[in-house]
């Protein structure tokens, strides 16, 4: 007597709202869980985030006070620290949340363990990468020998912008809009200077450099563009030779399902029935539309690959089509062990040289160019060998839970990669403005150039995670399932690509928008996967716009403020 198998059911339709996939069971999306009693189901994890950020505005600020010295104006210095965390707050809710919305859209990542990967790489991002951002940003903005106004003045003109660019951060995270923190700290700094310079007839517009926001303005519009083009690439090369044998094998499967005993099926059916095999193929439109193997790698467009499929599929005897699924099969499991590792080598490379190249040098560990190579020549072996070893043993798994497990395990890596490069980059938004308040309030001068302290960067790093789970999941919905559906292997291209881009901004000091970038490659798998919503664009487009001048405007007005009180 036979022993019963379990089969998985048929997928459902893919839909921006369900990451379903063949083998698998359903994923949760990124959408805020139920209220369940006090706080909901996730009280205790609220109360800890709660009590770590409570410990480090408290910490931070008894070392502020310690730092610059008493002299200071405590008012004023309370009020700077107020500003420059709940600025570092809101780059949390809004742009690392946008960094992890594809992890935790894809399943690959829940809502908690992306805090958790968020916790330990974005500070130390922040910790080990993040000085040469900063100087950027605190001084390449406004023209401080043009700038004829007092230390104070500075102060307060650095003060507003931190919290003019934090106030539209927030009200652009609660709508869901993913938008730039460096467009929001630019805008403020630039509405602040000029607003003081008007007020107090010490300058104006030529206060402001426009020459080097002009250079950034460049790099807003070949961000989105680099991202786009770089996930593009990669997820087509992806699609064309790794997952498409996924894809057709799963195809093939006798009424639709994907099971690696599917070949050891009772031969007592009616073979020759010549409307045998029709059933499986009544609904393959389905099966290409329901992502399988994870990507909808085979579309049905009249002359595409799925539609071809689909036609020499319904002349197949069941026969011919089993003959068929094992050939499919094998290249599948081909293309996993012997085409993944190569890429996974190839990404560690890539993430890897940001630390060996600038995170070690900052910490005190200069390796040398040829040294620096060595090591990422071992990491790419290493990746290589255990990639394989990990694609052979997911051989006794089913097609679509092979490829799944593969590729999530590659995405969990590029999420932590780009956690890492998001702190480099993207903390320079607060720290940058703040630092510039502290070293006013300790040494009661504008310097050229001000250190940064460790204790802000990690006070700051902390920040950005509680902002993370605090406020960030409409933006993780609206990146991880809202502009297109994520799966692994789409996530770990368009991860992968924007950390490249964000990765070498910040080895160049340059703050671009690791917001415009990842969504240009959140568009770009859209693209190969012929389902990118171009109507939820436009209201994220409409806010990248108007971030500037918004942020602008508030700071002006707070800048007002603060000269009316101090």
């Amino acid at each position: 007597m036979g022993t019963a198998r379990m089969r998985s059911p048929l997928p459902l339709l893919l839909t921006p709202g369900n990451t379903t996939m063949p083998g698998m069971p359903p994923q949760k999306t990124a959408d805020a869980p139920v209220s369940s009693g006090l706080l909901g189901p996730d009280r205790n994890w609220h109360l800890g985030a709660g009590l770590m950020t409570l410990a480090t505005v408290v910490a931070f600020t008894i070392w502020a006070f310690a730092h610059t010295g008493s002299g200071a104006n405590s008012f004023l210095l309370v009020l700077g620290v107020a500003f420059g965390l709940f600025m570092a707050f809101n780059i949390g809710g809004n742009d690392v949340a946008n960094s992890f919305g594809t992890s935790v859209g894809a399943g690959t990542l829940t809502m908690k363990q992306a805090l958790v990967v968020a916790a330990v790489f974005e500070v130390s991002g922040a910790v080990l990468a993040g000085g040469s951002v900063t100087e950027t940003v605190r001084s390449g903005i406004v023209d401080i020998d043009a700038m004829h106004v007092d230390p104070l003045s500075f102060a307060l003109i650095m003060m507003a912008a931190l919290l003019g660019a934090a106030v539209w951060l927030l009200l652009a995270t609660k709508m869901g809009w993913p938008v730039s923190t460096t467009h929001a700290i630019i805008g403020g700094i630039v509405g602040a200077a000029v607003t003081t310079g008007a007020v107090t007839g010490t300058g104006g517009l030529g206060m402001v450099q426009w020459g080097e926001i002009g250079q950034i303005a460049i790099s807003w519009v070949l961000s989105p563009l680099l991202g786009g083009l770089s996930a593009y690439l990669l997820f087509g090369a992806i699609k064309r030779h790794i997952l498409a044998p996924s894809a057709r094998a799963i195809a093939l499967g006798s009424r639709g399902f994907d099971d690696a005993e599917d070949d050891d099926e009772d031969e007592d059916d009616e073979d020759d029935d010549p409307r045998g095999h029709v059933a499986g193929y009544e609904r393959v439109t389905e099966l290409q539309q329901a992502a399988f193997a994870e990507s909808a790698a085979l579309d049905l467009t009249p002359g595409g690959p799925g539609a071809e499929l689909a036609e020499q599929a319904a002349h197949l005897s069941k026969k011919d089509r089993k003959a068929a699924r094992k050939i499919e099969r094998k290249a599948a499991y081909h293309a996993l062990e012997k085409r993944v590792p190569p890429l996974a080598a190839g990404a560690a490379v890539l993430l890897a040289a940001m630390l060996v190249f600038k995170g070690l040098k900052n910490v005190g560990l200069d390796i040398s160019l040829g040294g620096g190579i060595l090591m990422l020549v071992m990491i790419a072996l290493g990746v290589w060998m255990a990639t394989t070893v990990f694609a052979r043993a997911l051989k006794k798994q089913s097609i679509s839970r092979a490829t799944f497990i593969m590729f999530s395990w590659m995405q969990v890596f590029t999420a932590c990669a780009f956690a890492f490069s998001h702190g480099a980059n993207d903390i320079a938004n607060a720290v940058g403005p703040f630092a510039a308040v502290l070293d006013v309030l300790r040494t009661g001068a504008i310097s050229e150039e001000a250190a940064v302290p460790t204790a802000v960067l990690a006070a700051f790093g902390i920040a950005l995670v509680s902002g993370l789970w605090f406020v960030g999941r409409k933006v993780i919905h609206t990146v991880g399932t809202g502009l297109t559906a994520m799966h692994p292997s789409s996530g770990f291209a368009a991860e992968l690509a924007a950390a490249t881009v964000v990765l070498l901004a910040s080895v160049l000091g340059l703050p671009v928008s690791s917001t415009h970038i990842l969504i240009g490659a959140v568009l770009g798998v859209g693209i190969v996967n012929h389902a990118a919503n171009w109507k939820l664009m436009r209201p994220i487009a409409l806010a990248w716009i108007i971030t500037l001048p918004a942020a602008a405007g508030i700071g002006a007005v707070v800048v007002l403020v603060l000269r009316a009180i101090f």
